[in-house]
């Protein structure tokens, strides 16, 4: 006899509902299974759901029916043709009609569910497979693991995981460790995922490179790039060759931390090794030389890729676009963006969203507004991001008239606000005086409930403190513990500009200590804050004990304190005896 072990999907997670399934040679449901070839069954003239409809039709008319492999063949074609709704239908019929299944068909209708991100459903099939004596097999369940960690069920697929491998469901293969770790690192579960590829290793799977390339892009996105080296060097000592994935991953995670000599070294490995960079790798590289600052050598990197024959995609040209927009060179980032068009790569919507953005953050918006228009001609439909983009350009310019209507033309374009539109809205009503169509919105919102995030209220919080309107901001701040909202340092820091504002010096240092007491360490922002509040009121005498404690914890002088320092001390001369020994101890 054998036992079983069914697993029963709920709303809770996956439980163990253990169901005795008695069989052996002699009882044991036999399903007779006949393949006949079929004249019908020409599934590579599918071209779409109507002829895979009505090739199924005269399929399970015909007598006697089409093999199994000719059903699984046209279900297949349909999941590859996104028609998984339809997929299903289908199955159904066949299972009305009792036209014989095997595990491939069942593993299809499984899949089917899980591409519609209904797992549960998936999950269900289980009983399909106890009812008509077909064995589970590794691919049923990394089908449904595939599928938990597409919704974002990674407590589910854990369990799942663990139940497989303690019960001795089914023998994990390199696919159930692929995407169980890919799962898991994709939601920034590190830990776990260089914990499994040491359980992996302990196991009789071993991992490949595909595994290897998975721990190591997580490690260098979490940017623990030292780990991610030294599992690189141990991957080659166990013989595993890295590819042109693991070497990327590195080369990504190094330009993060600006280590130009040791990415120079792993492009010199990857050649000698006969592993030539990819246009990802290229753009991987750009992109770290723009964050640099370093475009010219990007540029250079770009017309390197067109010397090996490594044609540029729309990404490279993005990201130097964005490049030269961060500088403000916006006549060099035009020019890059036409030649784009010129050598036949369709820009997409972050093309634009990144020129625009750049004609914004330089004030122009005549020229932003003339690419936006040019999209909604020619161009790929404008997103929530390009819109933000230049209702944010709009407010900042003081065109508040035509932010709104440039609003409510998103509106009836079908597009719904996110918390980044509302958080500019916001914004732009009080940094152009209308604070109380600001306060309608927040109440607005508040009203429904579509924001209960701190961010949201901090923006609310800084606008009426920067507007004079600090009793309504305190009364907002006290309130959050309420609805149960805690004050992150960023709260804190608005708040306690808002006292420093108006002169509330003492309220702003209890501030601080209130903050300390809520379990929120001020950060040098904070203290540079009350700095420059004493500052600003002459109260100079108080700076010496705030200077001391200031510099125990660390922190040090920004820009502007330094910048309001400097004209405080051509009036007190004396505040200058305390500056050095400030700085002496900053350098411990």
């Amino acid at each position: 006899m054998a036992r079983i072990a069914l697993l029963r999907y709920s709303s809770n997670g996956i439980i163990p509902s253990f169901i005795s399934f008695f069989a052996n040679s002699h009882s044991a449901p036999a399903i007779a299974i006949r393949y006949y070839s079929s004249p019908h069954s020409n599934i590579e003239n599918v071209k779409c759901l109507d002829d895979a409809v009505c090739l199924f039709r005269r399929m399970i008319s015909s007598q006697p029916f089409p093999s199994v492999f000719s059903f699984s063949k046209l279900l297949k074609t349909m999941v590859n043709m996104k028609h998984y709704s339809s997929v299903l239908s289908l199955f159904r019929q066949m299972l009305k009609s009792s036209i014989p299944i095997d595990g491939f068909i069942l593993n299809i209708a499984i899949n089917s569910y899980c591409l519609m991100h209904r797992s549960d459903c998936g999950f269900s099939m289980l009983a399909i497979y106890l009812k008509s004596g077909i064995p589970f097999d590794v691919i049923t369940f990394s089908t449904l693991l595939r599928g938990l960690f597409a919704e974002n069920k990674i407590k589910d697929a854990v369990n799942l995981f663990k139940k497989l491998v303690r019960e001795n469901i089914c023998e994990p293969d390199e696919v159930m460790y692929l995407i169980v770790m890919n799962g898991l690192s994709k939601m920034g579960h590190t830990q776990k995922t260089f914990d499994l590829l040491r359980v992996m290793e302990q196991g009789s799977t071993k991992p490949n490179t595909y595994i290897y390339n998975i721990v190591i892009d997580a490690l260098c996105k979490d940017r623990m790039i030292d780990d991610a080296i030294s599992l690189f060097e141990e991957m080659k000592q166990k013989g595993i060759p890295p590819d042109v994935i693991a070497y990327s991953s590195l080369i990504d995670g190094l330009c993060k931390f600006g280590l130009w000599e040791k990415v120079r070294t792993l492009f010199f490995e990857m050649v000698n090794l006969n592993i030539y960079p990819d246009v990802r790798t290229f753009n991987i590289l750009i992109d770290g030389l723009c964050k640099e600052g370093k475009v010219e050598d990007a540029v250079e990197v770009m017309r390197h890729m067109n010397g090996k024959g490594v044609e540029p995609n729309v990404v490279t040209y993005n990201v130097i676009i964005d490049g030269y927009c961060l500088r403000g060179q916006m006549d060099r980032a035009r020019s890059l963006f036409d030649s784009m068009i010129d050598k036949s790569i369709k820009p997409d919507i972050i093309s634009y969203s990144t020129l625009i953005n750049g004609y914004c953050k330089k004030k122009k918006l005549d020229e932003a507004m003339h690419l936006f228009y040019e999209i909604s001609r020619n161009g790929p439909k404008p997103n929530i991001v390009t819109y933000n983009t230049i209702l944010q350009g709009l407010f900042e310019v003081g065109r508040t008239d035509f932010a709104q209507r440039f609003f409510a033309d998103m509106l009836s374009t079908g597009l719904g606000p996110d918390l980044c539109t509302n958080r500019i809205l916001l914004r732009g009503y009080f940094q152009n005086g209308l604070i109380e169509k600001a306060m309608m919105l927040f109440h607005e919102l508040e009203r429904k409930r579509e924001y209960t995030h701190i961010e949201f209220y901090s923006v609310v919080i800084d606008g009426l403190c920067k507007t004079g309107q600090l009793d309504r901001a305190h009364a907002i701040f006290e309130k959050l513990s309420l609805i149960g909202l805690f004050p992150d340092v960023v709260t804190y820091n608005i708040m306690i500009n808002g006292f420093c504002l108006e002169g509330l010096l003492d309220e702003a240092k209890d501030m601080l200590r209130k903050m300390e007491e809520n379990g929120c360490s001020p950060d040098n922002a904070t203290y540079n804050i009350i700095v420059q509040g004493l500052l600003k009121f002459s109260k100079v005498t108080e700076m010496t004990t705030f200077l001391k404690e200031m510099n125990e914890r660390g922190f040090s002088f920004d820009a502007s304190t330094v910048e309001l320092l400097i004209d405080v001390i051509a009036k007190h001369p004396s505040l200058l005896d305390m500056i050095p020994q400030f700085h002496l101890g900053n350098k411990k």
